[in-house]
């Protein structure tokens, strides 16, 4: 079961959400002001990502796009 982190637009809350299923339909509204503009986040990890030096490190681009800035993260590993 993920838990997923989404930020309010309106008011800049943070709120975690508990899916028990992918298919699982949740009415996204903000705990602080009810706003259901809402946007997923990354949320902080509690490892880092390490190697030796000349090692790829993660890497992040923003631009603006339709529904205002977005961000793309690039990390180093495995790829599928």
């Amino acid at each position: 079961m993920p838990i997923y982190e989404f930020k309010c637009l309106k008011c800049g809350e943070l709120v975690e959400m508990l899916f028990k299923s992918s298919s699982e339909t949740v009415e996204m509204k903000c705990a602080a002001c009810g706003s259901p503009d809402m946007e997923r986040v990354m949320s902080a990890t509690n490892f880092s990502i390490s190697g030796g030096s000349g090692s790829p490190k993660p890497a992040s681009q923003t631009r603006t796009c339709g529904s205002g800035s977005c961000t793309t993260y690039e990390i180093p590993g495995h790829s599928r």
